[in-house]
């Protein structure tokens, strides 16, 4: 019997994910890891949640990089542990959600031999807690060049989207279209998989209802970054389908003005969800402090659902973005320590709520 086969359990797992959210870092423990060095930052690690992993590694790496392998992997061993737990409709929601890590290490793996970097750079930087297997990566870390790379992932649900944008990405050798895809092929097939829904108060439902919610905001974050650079694209090349918040058209239109753009998120339903960031925005000179707020939105917008449907896959999710956030925040911190930055300029990357 396969794990779809068996009964949903979002009650089982729920409970369990709960006791691990109560674990992840707080603001409190990041303001101790800014003011530490890489080495503190390590044994910090070592004597909480990243205890096993950093033990584990500690014999082969030292430093930044025994703090990202770590990283890594612990987030990569949480994650198999919720597939573990689950059962039925919530296991299949959440092993097509955690394609996301798929798309984030073929981007990596893209990005790094486009930089001609060395595979062992590039794997540093692999979360292994998608579909793809330790061998299907270590086939892709081998590759040389951009072109047999899509060529090996003609098998996967990003082999398509590649496809096409290889001849764009030839033309201009610009990695662009090829991320696009990836994102894009992520983001369909994670609405085929909701399907269609019926009842507006399922746990279909609600999990479509999230689903379209992260695809607004990454639009959002697509449409301000092209807004602020000034660079000729065609905005239609950065839109996901499948949210609710604008279509193609109207976004192309938007683009070209941030302020009338502004005033549609925050006329929208997701305007008090956004209101921090919009903020944020207006008063910034970059956006760096907007996307690390549209992050916290994220964030609050989960844990809105989480709360007012805690019998579903939201909880979840919610857990999953969190942790996601911790090993983001640590590995700023521990790359911004390296790079010599000051405390202000590290916590300026953190997203915090």
């Amino acid at each position: 019997m396969s794990k779809s086969d068996s009964g949903s359990n979002p009650e089982y797992v729920n409970a369990r994910v709960r006791a691990r959210r109560a674990k992840l870092y707080d603001d409190e423990d990041y303001r101790k890891l800014v003011r530490m060095g890489t080495g503190e930052i390590a044994r910090y690690m070592e004597e909480s949640e990243y205890e096993t992993e950093m033990n584990a590694l500690g014999s082969r790496y030292s430093g930044v990089d025994l703090i990202e392998y770590a990283l890594n992997r612990n987030l990569a061993k949480h994650f198999e542990d919720i597939l573990d737990w689950s059962g039925g409709q919530l296991y299949d929601q959440l092993a097509a959600y955690l394609r996301k890590f798929d798309a984030w290490n073929l981007k990596t793996i893209l990005r790094g031999v486009y930089a001609d970097s060395a595979s062992e750079e590039i794997e540093a930087d692999l979360i292994r807690a998608g579909e793809f297997d330790d061998a299907f990566l270590a086939r892709l870390l081998e590759v040389q060049d951009i072109e047999g790379i899509v060529e090996l992932c003609s098998g996967t649900i990003f082999g398509p989207g590649l496809d096409e944008a290889l001849e764009q990405y030839q033309e201009t050798q610009a990695l662009v279209p090829l991320e696009n895809a990836v994102d894009r092929a992520f983001y369909e097939h994670l609405l085929d998989d909701a399907g269609r829904v019926t009842d507006v108060d399922s746990p279909a439902a609600l999990y479509l209802e999230f689903l379209q919610a992260e695809i607004d905001f990454r639009n959002v974050r697509n449409a301000l970054r092209l807004s602020r650079s000034g660079a000729d694209i065609d905005p239609a090349e950065y839109f996901i389908e499948g949210g609710r918040l604008f279509d193609a058209d109207e976004l192309t239109q938007l683009v070209t003005n941030t302020d009338e753009l502004v005033a549609r998120i925050r006329d929208s339903a997701y305007g008090d969800d956004l209101s921090a960031a919009l903020n944020e925005l207006e008063e910034a000179e970059s956006l760096i402090g907007f996307e690390n707020a549209l992050d916290a939105a994220l964030q609050e917008y989960a844990d809105h659902f989480s709360n007012s449907f805690p019998i579903s896959v939201t909880p979840v999710l919610a857990y999953i973005i969190a942790k996601e956030r911790e090993t983001d925040n640590i590995r700023a911190i521990a790359r911004g320590k390296e790079a010599g930055l000051n405390e202000d300029e590290i916590e300026a990357e953190l997203v915090t709520i």
